[in-house]
């Protein structure tokens, strides 16, 4: 598939970077010669230096012959102008990244799709719905539905609490659990992403990814031996547009104080959401932090548009004892290394905006439906069986699936199941299969006759 990016900063690149992996040809379009050279260096991509947003440059990009126009600039204005002109030229399918939210409002006098726009991805809100479903699971790193909430994914650390399960395999673990069902789909050790299959043993440190009917999560935070308490006093730091949006969207059943350092956008904020506390100060301040009780928070969540000050609250928050700590960085660099200091979730708006368009294409040019994480480099395939195949003939332990995959969950006209060894799939069943990248040809061949 031909793929047009226009605008190839920190979103772009990552975007460039999967789809060139994945076989697509990819042209880049930036102002910035910089960034022109970026992607010609370290990418297999053709690059063309100029605005994106003249008729001029799109034609040296060739949108006509695209099947994807990508608009990701940082100016909301230039990727209208630029989806419009590229549909106008005859690009098939058009994604926009914009930050104003206003642009998707019912009463919007603009609205994206009268320019071409086919997928209105807001970086903003992508990362505000990740932060409160963090804040709703806060013994979680990592959280995610499948069929429509009837199961959830979670990613949690293994620390001291979890002493029951360190050193166990995971056969051991779910012999215990006869009770109830939940798979394990990837482990995250050292920044390296493992899918565990029974014989793997548990370490701490470890953030396991588990798949669980959602009925069940409460009794395996018990078997964890972590709390299932969820989060009543909320500390937002930073009046950006995620904790402004944070702070609406949480107020109706939490406490909630949001921390700014500028005294005017503070009065402003405050003027306009109820039932919230608005302190104006910096959330980097110890004696402040001390005078605020902020051992007694149950989510402290760092938003600010510095991400150097969101990762220094955060440690600080952590290190006075709140029980989860929330951080956002822009930058992805810094994702790896704040992991491993074990300070809590780590967030990036880039990154969920990076997903939600891999998502996106992976889906629709495949015949099964494509799920990418942020944290661990495993997506999650929904496959259906094709009368005949392997994976109709035998029990799944005894299919060759390959390492780095693993059956997940069996959904059977709607019943679903934990899949095991000696789970057996029908022409009927819709499979989900939690694997890398580089085994989805092998995996998709098991289900083909």
């Amino acid at each position: 598939m031909k793929i047009v990016l226009i605008g190839v900063g920190e979103v772009g690149f990552h975007v460039a970077k999967a789809l060139s992996e994945d076989g697509h040809d990819i042209t880049a379009v930036d102002i910035n010669p910089e960034k022109c050279r970026r992607i010609t260096e370290h990418l297999d991509a053709i690059d063309v230096e100029g605005n994106g947003a003249s008729p001029k440059t799109l034609h040296k990009a060739r949108v006509e012959d695209a099947d994807y126009v990508l608009c990701l600039t940082r100016i909301d204005e230039v990727n209208l102008i630029a989806a419009q002109q590229a549909h106008e030229l005859g690009a098939k399918h058009i994604i926009a990244r914009l930050r104003n939210q206003q642009y998707s409002d019912r009463d919007s006098i603009i609205k994206p799709e009268k320019f071409g726009v086919d997928l209105v991805i807001h970086p903003e809100r992508e990362a505000c719905q990740e932060i409160v479903r963090l804040v709703r699971h806060p013994y979680a790193t990592q959280v995610m539905d499948f069929e429509d909430g009837r199961l959830q994914m979670l990613g949690i650390r293994l620390e001291k609490g979890c002493s029951q399960i360190i050193g166990k395999t995971v056969r051991e673990i779910c012999e215990q659990t006869e009770d109830y069902k939940f798979g394990i789909i990837a482990v995250l050790r050292n920044t390296k992403t493992l899918v565990p299959w029974s014989d793997y043993e548990f370490q701490y440190g470890d953030i396991v990814y588990f798949i669980i009917r959602t009925e069940h999560v409460n009794q395996l935070i018990t078997l964890l031996g972590k709390t299932t308490e969820y989060s009543k006093r909320v500390m937002i730091i930073g009046g950006s547009k995620i904790g402004r949006s944070l702070a609406e969207t949480l107020q109706e059943d939490m406490n909630v104080r949001l921390v700014e350092g500028n005294r005017e956008k503070a009065e402003h904020i405050a003027n306009h959401i109820d039932n919230i506390l608005v302190i104006n100060a910096d959330g980097t301040d110890m004696e402040f932090l001390t005078s605020e009780n902020i051992q007694e928070i149950d989510s402290f969540i760092t938003v600010t548009e510095n991400e150097q000050t969101n990762i220094l609250s955060g440690l600080l928050a952590h290190h006075f004892g709140v029980k989860q700590a929330i951080i956002h960085v822009s930058n992805t660099e810094f994702l790896p290394i704040i992991q491993e200091l074990g300070i809590g979730p780590i967030i990036s708006k880039n990154m969920s905006t990076v997903n939600t368009i891999l998502r996106k294409i992976r889906s629709d040019i495949s015949d099964t439906s494509v799920f990418t994480f942020d944290e661990i480099d495993v997506d999650v395939l929904e496959l259906q069986p094709e009368p005949g195949s392997r994976a109709t003939l035998m029990e799944l332990s005894e299919l060759s699936f390959p390492k780095g995959s693993i059956v997940g969950v069996i959904n059977h006209h709607g019943h679903l199941s934990i899949a095991r060894g000696s789970s057996r799939l029908t022409a009927e069943d819709t499979a989900l299969v939690f694997a890398k990248n580089d085994v989805f040809n092998a995996v998709r061949k098991l289900f083909r006759a």
